[in-house]
């Protein structure tokens, strides 16, 4: 990689754009709703902004993950089978894909604040129905809905970061993002199996909305609108339309949605083997399989907060190369150990920890590159970016099932996932063409 021109720092006022929180905003400030504009002219906060906006982001993979210790147990609780428990998962991940694309552009037209409300709000409501569930058909539709009342926090989370900053910045406020999102996947599977210590899988959902209620009383309180009425688009069908339009034509944001996509199906099929893997094939328990789940998450964590130290001297760009390829040649390890069975459960998870720190350097970068190419409808370039994503997990995970539930199933799915983003990488974003997002030009070595 070679070397690009030296990032901003973090509180570099030339990043600063509104608040959120502090003072109360003067009265020629509110919006149609009554609800005040973020006062202009202040830097905001990147810990306190990453925090309050990762607590909405984060409820996804809580929703996601918590509840995978108790998968097995689910299986027999309700007479089926562990693919169509698995499938619960896929419905989450519909309905978070599906939740984006309506409000990615609601929140374009109607502001930040009120679509994460409302989203959250479902999300509670359907996590209390769960606790009802009489089947394993009416808990499949019900994460549905659950996954579309998620997808608030995914969407207008992304949309929000965009109001606020561009290129090297964004890069490394989506990489706080994600260390709050990567706290999530660590803590979610141990704090499941700790809720199954005293209490059934439904208690799982019972702590989601308690969590959800939270998050309700946060946002009323500490969320301030980011998004002017100024700056506001019609929410029409054929504006919405127009706009999808618009996007789908841009050649590189396309490409850069795909890879991002593509590098969440290899996250994606991990979250949904890694529980019958562990468990089933190496014989751990539903504890031992949520510590050993978190640890996992520690290397994307790690790789996430390194980002932000990277982009110091090296494109967003170059970053998403080489993740992207590191990720690659690891999953490629990881799959040949699988069906060798060289190493057992060692065998397994050094190379999952390293696709896991691969995906962690790249995950940041192709949204920050993509949302930096349409900042004018950053709720629907976000929804794209999450429906993408989560679509194509939506997709993957049931793989992980057929293809035998096993390492070498998952490994599988894996390599095919990064392969192919590699591919989209290489031959449709062409990284050694991008111009850095912070007005350089950067010349990738290919």
């Amino acid at each position: 990689m070679n070397p690009a021109p030296d990032a901003p720092t973090l509180d570099s006022p030339a990043l600063a754009g509104p608040a959120l929180g502090g003072p109360a905003a003067p009265p020629d400030a509110l919006d149609a709703t009554g609800v005040p504009d973020a006062p202009a002219g202040r830097a905001p906060s990147m810990l306190r902004t990453a925090l309050v906006l990762g607590a909405f982001v984060a409820v996804g993979p809580l929703t996601i993950d918590m509840y995978l210790p108790a998968l097995p147990t689910i299986a027999t609780e309700l007479e089926t089978t562990e693919a169509a428990v698995q499938l619960t998962l896929t419905g989450t991940l519909v309905g978070l894909a599906l939740g984006q694309l309506v409000i990615g552009p609601l929140s374009d037209a109607l502001g930040r604040r009120t679509p994460l409300l409302a989203g959250t709000a479902l999300h509670v409501v359907s996590s209390l129905l769960i606790l009802l569930a009489p089947s394993i058909e009416v808990l499949g539709a019900l994460r549905v809905l659950q996954g579309v009342g998620t997808a608030a926090g995914a969407v207008v989370a992304l949309a929000v970061v965009r109001d606020l900053y561009d290129g090297r910045a964004a890069a490394t406020m989506l990489s706080r993002l994600f260390l709050v999102m990567g706290a999530a996947p660590v803590l979610a599977p141990t704090i499941g199996g700790g809720v199954l210590a005293f209490t059934s899988w439904r208690g799982v959902f019972m702590v989601l909305a308690l969590y959800g209620v939270a998050l309700l009383v946060m946002g009323w309180f500490l969320l301030r609108e980011t998004l002017p009425p100024s700056a506001r688009r019609s929410s029409g069908p054929r504006a919405t339309l127009s706009t999808y339009r618009g996007l789908m034509r841009d050649r590189v944001y396309v490409g850069l949605v795909l890879v991002g996509g593509l590098t969440m199906a290899g996250l994606f099929s991990y979250v949904a083997g890694s529980s019958f893997v562990y468990q089933g094939q190496f014989g751990l328990d539903e504890q031992e399989f949520g510590l050993l789940f978190g640890a996992g998450a520690f290397w994307l964590i790690a790789a996430t907060q390194l980002n932000p130290v990277v982009l110091r001297r090296f494109s967003p760009a170059q970053v998403l190369l080489t993740g992207t390829l590191t990720g690659l040649v690891s999953g490629a390890v990881l799959l040949g150990l699988a069906l060798t069975g060289t190493g057992g459960l060692v065998g397994v998870v050094a190379p999952l920890w390293a696709v896991l720190f691969s995906t962690g350097l790249a995950l940041p970068n192709a949204p920050a590159l993509a949302l930096s190419r349409h900042g004018e409808a950053a709720g629907a370039a976000a929804a794209v970016l999450g429906a993408v994503q989560f679509g194509i997990g939506a997709i993957v995970s049931p793989l992980v099932g057929v293809l035998g539930n096993d390492a070498a199933a998952m490994g599988t799915v894996v390599l095919v996932a990064l392969v192919l983003a590699t591919l989209v990488l290489v031959t449709v974003v062409r990284p050694w063409q991008l111009p850095d997002p912070d007005g350089e030009t950067v010349a990738v070595g290919h």
